[in-house]
């Protein structure tokens, strides 16, 4: 059947959104040949998925991208915190946070930072990064029906350009198609969680007065809690162009034609405080907040990614980001298999590991949506109720219990209550800065394409000798780096008492093993008689497992 498919790629890669540009990104680093087919004709017009995380920014400084990614963010730049407050007329309200890295303590844990950009200046510049990579994009394309066989995914596609129809055989297909994903659907994956949550209408307008009014309040999101007229204000440039997000409550019989512009006008005015606001509404669109994640990742040869594989509440920006570290974790693990340095078992961890991330992590955003009294949010009982406090455990801290992990404990919580970023096998590894020539760079740029071996043993029978014998007889995509304080290490320490085995948990006479993701594979806490053997044998475990 394949034979006479008009197009033939390693990857079909269907939604062009956050999620798919992502992949497109990180499978085009690696290498990948892929395309990708979106139904829309551009990216996203709509400020929105503004707050990308740390984790998110740490991905995005990998593949290169992060420069571009600051520029377009630096209308918002300065923009911190959430504000609550019944108007924005005078200085009531509170702040929930003021900012979301007090006294700079993120950087003992990484190299950068959260960076406020919207989603519509996001994706023009990952749309750059991927067609420079060589990716096929094809916007204004619709896939209409896909089928498997042993060898791959035949897909027919609609241009509505031409309104012509072609198909793509593909080894793999990745349906980051959104959360009615018609692929998920397809393929009879049912969903499970508390379902919706609340719905907004979100709309985009002009107002040259409303900066006077919120002054030098530089927030990232005000929610505006008079009892008429709440909803949340979310600055685009911080002069004229502004988002607001107003309930919805079709479950009291609402329909999105009773959200005329005059009655936005109306409802902004007073949530804001000022009668006489102007108010130019430019745009509107209707979303709906849900709690539902996807019960397999994965059937055969076609994968779920961000939004067909879970939703989640809003506030914290959770969604999103949980997709793009899904993109991640599947493109270095296709591009393993297809290369040929891994086998095709190793694919069935992404859904070992992300699916209880989702779960964790979709519960944690609808328990900050209570937290904060997300306007139109009326939790049901038994939802919202999970653990609430710091942010940085939920977004860098999370682990891998299960998966292409050897050695970690598999009764470990996903989320941790505190942050132990310590080389526990199945979490992020530990961010160093280090010194490789006159270059300063993080341990966590060196994880990208290949697994990579951390060690402080330079002799023939350490570690690092035998990475790299089993590197050159096996074929793997294997590096290897000798850490230490002398001019003789591959990588010498920028801060003075900096100790990677410390760090990592293990001794200078062991070896971390470390993911093209960045997270801990394994690790050995001392020399090993045979260390080629016990390497190759941890290798083909997580690698190629049965």
């Amino acid at each position: 059947m394949h034979q006479k498919a008009d197009h033939r790629v390693p990857v079909l890669i269907v939604g062009g959104s956050l999620v798919g540009l992502s992949m497109s990104v990180f499978l085009g680093r690696l290498g990948v040949r892929h395309m990708l087919v979106e139904r829309h004709s551009g990216t996203s017009i709509h400020p929105r998925g503004r707050g990308n995380n740390v984790r998110t920014m740490e991905l995005f400084r990998v593949a290169g991208v992060e420069p571009d990614i600051k520029a377009a963010a630096s209308l918002l730049a300065d923009n911190h915190g959430i504000l609550q407050t019944p108007t924005l007329v005078g200085d009531a309200g509170e702040w929930l946070f003021r900012n979301i890295d007090p006294g700079g303590g993120l950087a003992r844990f990484s190299p950068t930072a959260w960076c406020l950009c919207s989603q519509n200046d996001l994706e023009p510049v990952l749309l750059d990064s991927a067609r420079e990579l060589g990716g096929d994009l094809r916007y204004f394309h619709q896939m209409e029906s896909f089928e498997q066989g042993a060898d791959g995914v035949t897909a027919t596609v609609f241009d509505r350009n031409t309104e012509e129809r072609f198909t793509v055989h593909a080894d793999y297909l990745v349906a980051a198609d959104g959360p009615r994903s018609p692929v998920r659907r397809a393929l009879g994956i049912g969903q499970s969680g508390p379902g919706e949550l609340f719905a907004n209408v979100s709309v985009t307008f002009r107002s040259r007065a409303l900066a006077d009014v919120v002054g030098d309040r530089r927030f990232i999101c005000c929610y505006l809690t008079h009892p008429d007229a709440d909803g949340a204000l979310l600055p685009v440039d911080n002069k004229e162009n502004w988002v607001f997000h107003a309930p919805w409550h079709p479950e009291r019989g609402e329909t999105l034609e009773d959200f005329t512009e005059e009655r936005l006008r109306d409802h902004i005015r007073r949530a804001v405080g000022v009668d006489e606001l102007d108010v130019k509404i430019t745009g509107m669109a209707s979303w709906r907040a849900a709690e539902r994640v996807a019960d397999l990742y994965s059937s055969g040869r076609v994968f779920l990614a961000g939004d067909s594989a879970h939703e989640m509440s809003p506030t914290g920006a959770f969604g999103s980001n949980t997709g793009i570290q899904d993109a991640h974790n599947l493109a270095w693990k296709l591009s393993a298999v297809l290369s040929g340095w891994a086998g095709p078992g190793l694919l069935e961890s992404y859904g070992a590991e992300r699916r209880p991330v989702a779960a964790a992590t979709s519960a944690r955003a609808s328990a900050r949506s209570v937290e904060h009294s997300h306007p139109g949010f009326a939790p049901a009982p038994g939802v919202g109720g999970a653990k609430r406090g710091g942010i940085l455990n939920v977004v860098l801290g999370y682990r891998y219990p299960a998966g292409a992990v050897l050695g970690a404990d598999p009764y470990a919580e996903v989320v941790p209550d505190g942050l132990a970023l310590d080389g526990r096998p199945g979490s992020r590894a530990p961010h160093l800065w280090l010194r490789r020539g006159g270059l300063r760079l993080s341990t966590l740029d060196l994880y990208e394409r290949s697994m990579v071996l951390l060690t402080d043993s330079p002799d023939d029978a350490g570690w690092y000798a035998a990475a790299r014998r089993v590197a050159a007889e096996d074929g793997v995509a294997l590096d290897a780096y000798r850490v230490g304080p002398t001019p003789d290490a591959d990588l010498t320490y920028d801060t003075e008492g900096d100790d990677w085995a410390k760090a990592h948990g293990t001794t200078a006479d062991g070896a971390v093993l470390i993911r093209p993701d960045g997270f801990v594979a394994w690790r050995a806490t001392s020399a090993a008689a045979d260390p080629d053997t016990v390497l190759r044998e941890a290798l083909t475990s997580l690698l190629t497992p049965a």
